[in-house]
């Protein structure tokens, strides 16, 4: 018994270092975004100052403003688009290269797409701005909502799709009362995954936005405000950004796993 005790022991301290690497920098930030002193490491007292800062800063609100757009439109698109070519790619024949192929955003760095997508826009005159940041959020997005309904898509039964086309419906009517309502959690599951990617993203942002505040979304502008140093201020929006990212993948993996009745 000693024995098996001993490797247990020793995975379990483990996983606590691990644990405590990877989360204790973010409890601390959270700790720090309610300190009361204006230095970013010395703590003189509980406070939510800095929480009420943020709502008087006008250049955040209007960067969050742009963001939830750039968010919100680019995560209908690649939701409507990555469903459409998961279910192309389920129902073609099965090709591990065009798997490949339609997977590649999500494996390259961020910083070839965004040199890419802007030597693209370059290349066609495309004047940068919002519109632009969403349709590169769109070209990251597609494969990840396209993988995520994949996944649901391989536990689909199509003889109930059939059996739908035999009693007379027709191919739209299959696709509203059939297909979507089994596939929905996946769908919802892409779409949140999509938000919370759009919402986080700076890079592809950072080299596809056009110049002056119509286009800083709010990544860039946290990272504006972090040149001058890490204040309170910037651990406040910081604790926002990952109380909201955290809330929304659980959410995501949440809706992954709801079976259909």
């Amino acid at each position: 018994m000693s024995s098996a005790r001993g490797p247990g022991r020793l995975l379990t301290a483990h996983a606590a270092l691990v644990y405590l690497f990877l989360y204790g920098p973010i409890a601390v930030l959270v700790v720090l975004s309610f300190n009361e002193s204006g230095l970013p490491t010395a703590w003189s007292g509980f406070s939510t100052k800095w929480y009420g800062a943020l709502a008087e800063n006008e250049a955040i609100l209007r960067s969050v403003v742009n963001t939830l757009i750039v968010a919100v439109i680019s995560t209908l698109l690649s939701t409507v688009i990555g469903t459409l070519l998961a279910m192309g790619l389920e129902r073609g024949r099965r090709s591990s290269f065009l798997d490949a192929f339609v997977f590649v955003p999500m494996i390259i760095p961020d910083i070839v797409l965004a040199i890419a997508l802007l030597s693209f826009y370059n290349l066609l005159n495309v004047t940068l701005g919002l519109h632009s940041i969403v349709l590169s959020h769109v070209v990251f997005n597609i494969a990840f909502v396209c993988a995520v309904v994949r996944t649901r898509l391989r536990d689909f039964d199509y003889a109930i799709v059939e059996a739908s086309i035999d009693l007379g419906a027709g191919q739209w009517t299959t696709f509203w009362r059939i297909i979507l309502p089994v596939i929905f959690p996946g769908v919802l599951s892409g779409a949140l995954l999509a938000f919370t990617l759009s919402v986080d993203e700076f890079i592809i942002a950072f080299f596809t936005a056009g110049a002056g505040p119509a286009s800083t979304t709010f990544p860039m502008q946290v990272y504006s405000m972090i040149r001058f140093g890490v204040t309170p201020e910037v651990n406040a929006i910081a604790t926002l950004v990952l109380g909201v990212s955290f809330t929304l993948i659980l959410l995501s993996q949440r809706m992954g796993k709801i079976m259909t009745p």
